[in-house]
């Protein structure tokens, strides 16, 4: 198993454990593979849900670029609301999981077709 499947691996992991979702294994590889080279980044692989500025970089970079969504404050509210459902207090919250329910949230699945 390479490095890129035990990634996959754990995060199909905390969407099961930690966010009670059971995880479309082909959206969540795409998703993962989407993010590129920061999933192997321990910095770049977390999405800091305490910092207003990489929030904002989801938001700008992901929902509204990759996503192609409008800018409104329902973005910011969908993603306050998955930061809910990982938990506030989970110290890892990683970026594929974050996109993956927003993913989810939105019925963008059709972007990884």
């Amino acid at each position: 198993m390479g490095k890129r499947d035990e990634l996959i691996a754990k995060y199909a992991d905390d969407l099961k454990n930690k966010c009670g979702m059971t995880p479309d294994m082909a959206l969540l590889t795409k998703v993962t593979i989407g993010c590129g080279p920061s999933i192997y980044d321990a910095d770049a692989s977390t999405v800091a849900a305490g910092q207003e500025s990489e929030l904002e970089t989801v938001k700008n970079n992901f929902l509204v670029k990759k996503l192609g969504l409008k800018d409104g404050p329902e973005l910011m509210a969908a993603i306050n609301s998955v930061i809910e459902t990982y938990g506030r207090s989970e110290r890892n919250k990683y970026r594929a999981v974050v996109y993956y329910m927003l993913v989810k949230h939105f019925g963008k699945e059709v972007v990884y077709a």
